[in-house]
C-alpha cells in the first residue's frame, strides 16, 4: 500500500507565554491511499485543527506532515493555494455551490482554474457526474435540483481533480437523517469504485461507522483507534459507541 498523508509528531499551541492552549499535543499517523478514515472527538479535542492544518489552513507549531511526500509544512505562503487546489479536495457541511453556475460549471470549477483544457474538463466532468448519478442534470442550476443531487455535485466537484486527499469536515452536520445516509453512501462509493482516499471529522457515530479505520481524540492526542476489518457497519458502530462511552458520553451532545 501506498503511503499518501503521514502526521509526523505534529503540535498546534495558541495563545502567549504566559496562557498557552495545547490544541493538538503530539499527534503522529499514516494515512495509506484509498483509506476511508474517520477522526472523532468532543469539542476541543483537536480534530478541528488537525483538519485545518492537514488542509493547510492552519500551521503546525511543531512536528511535519508529508502529502505524498511532500513536507506541506515547509509550503511557502504564495505557493499554498495552488499546492490546495491540485491536491486536495473537500465536502463542506452546507456544499457552498454556487446558484449562478449549473451544475456541470459547478463541478468544473477546479478544473477551470487549474487551467485545464475546455474538451479535457467536459470529459472529465461528464464521466464523474455519470459515476455519482447526476449525469442527467448538468445544466440545471443549485435551486433546480434536490438536495441529495446537491451532495452529489459537491462531492464531484471534490474528486474531479483526482486528489490525493479528500477533507470532509462534519459533512453531514446539517442534514436529516435521510439525507445523511444518501452522502455518506456517495462518499463511501467515491471510497470503494474511484479508490478516493478520504479523512473524515465528524461527531456523529452513525456517520463515522462508514469509515474503515477511527482516531478517537482526546485532549489533542489519540485516545483509541478502531479498525473495521471484516465487521459489518453495525458491529463497528456497536464498537464505536463503547469508545464513545468511555471518552465521556455521547460526542453527539458536543457539536
Amino acid at each position: 500500500m501506498k503511503e499518501i498523508l503521514r502526521l509526523d509528531s505534529i503540535q498546534k499551541y495558541y495563545g502567549t507565554k504566559t496562557n498557552i492552549t495545547k490544541a493538538i499535543d503530539d499527534i503522529s499517523f499514516s494515512v495509506n491511499e484509498g483509506e476511508f478514515i474517520g477522526i472523532m472527538g468532543a469539542s476541543g479535542s483537536g480534530k478541528t485543527t488537525l483538519l485545518n492544518c492537514i488542509s493547510t489552513i492552519d500551521t503546525v507549531s511543531a512536528g511535519h506532515i508529508f502529502l505524498d511526500g511532500k513536507d506541506i509544512t515547509e509550503i511557502k505562503d504564495k505557493e499554498i493555494a495552488r499546492f490546495r487546489r491540485e491536491n486536495l479536495g473537500f465536502i463542506f457541511q452546507d456544499f457552498n455551490l454556487l446558484d449562478t453556475l449549473t451544475i456541470h460549471e459547478n463541478i468544473a470549477f477546479a478544473l477551470t482554474i487549474n487551467k485545464i483544457p475546455i474538451k479535457k474538463i467536459d470529459n472529465k466532468v461528464f464521466n464523474i457526474a455519470n459515476q455519482l448519478g447526476i449525469g442527467d442534470i448538468l445544466d440545471k442550476f443549485p435551486y433546480e435540483v434536490s438536495g441529495g443531487q446537491k451532495q452529489r455535485c459537491a462531492c464531484a466537484r471534490a474528486i474531479v481533480n483526482k486528489p490525493k486527499l479528500i477533507l470532509a469536515d462534519e459533512p453531514t452536520g446539517a442534514l436529516d437523517s435521510r439525507s445523511s445516509q444518501m452522502l455518506l453512501d456517495t462518499i463511501q462509493s467515491m471510497n470503494k469504485k474511484l479508490n478516493a482516499t478520504i479523512l473524515m471529522v465528524t461527531h456523529d457515530a452513525f456517520s463515522a461507522s462508514y469509515s474503515k479505520r477511527i482516531l478517537f481524540l482526546k485532549d489533542g492526542l489519540i485516545f483509541s483507534e478502531l479498525i473495521r476489518g471484516d465487521k459489518t457497519r453495525k458491529q463497528f458502530f456497536g464498537e464505536i459507541l463503547d469508545v464513545m462511552a468511555l471518552l465521556g458520553g455521547n460526542l453527539s451532545d458536543v457539536h
